[in-house]
C-alpha cells in the first residue's frame, strides 16, 4: 500500500512539475543512478553497475534532447553533456570508480548551476 501511494505521489509530482522542475528531477535521477552504480562497483555487482549507468546515460541523452539551440549557451551544455555521456560509457566499460566519480561531479555541478538559475528566476527549489 505504501509503495502504491509513493508511486502515485511521484506520478503527480512529475505531471504537475514545470519544465525547469523536470530538468532538476532529471539531474537528481542521474545522480541517484550514478550513486547506485558506485555502490554496485563497491559490491562488485557488475549487473547493477551496468543497469544504473545505462539509466544515467538515458537521462543525459534526454537532457541533450531538450536543448534549444536558438540560445548560444545550448552548445556549451551540449558539449558538457556529450563529455559526461562519454565518461559514463567509459566508466561502464572499464568498471572504473574514478571515471564514474568524475562524471558524477560534472552532473552535480550542472544540477547546482540549474538550481541557481531556478532561484534567480524565482522558480521554487527544494
Amino acid at each position: 500500500m505504501a509503495q502504491n501511494a509513493a508511486s502515485i505521489y511521484q506520478g503527480t509530482k512529475i505531471n504537475t512539475a514545470s519544465p525547469a522542475e523536470l530538468t532538476l528531477m532529471l539531474y537528481e535521477g542521474a545522480i541517484k543512478f550514478c550513486n547506485k552504480a558506485l555502490y554496485g562497483l563497491e559490491q562488485n555487482d557488475i549487473a547493477k553497475v551496468n543497469e544504473n549507468l545505462l539509466k544515467a546515460q538515458k537521462i543525459v541523452t534526454e537532457l541533450r534532447s531538450t536543448l534549444d539551440f536558438k540560445h548560444p549557451i545550448a552548445r556549451e551544455f551540449d558539449t558538457v553533456y556529450d563529455y559526461i555521456n562519454r565518461r559514463l560509457v567509459d566508466a561502464n566499460i572499464k568498471k572504473d570508480t574514478e571515471i564514474l566519480e568524475e562524471a558524477l561531479d560534472y552532473i552535480r555541478q550542472m544540477r547546482d548551476t540549474w538550481k541557481e538559475v531556478m532561484k534567480k528566476n524565482n522558480i521554487y527549489v527544494q
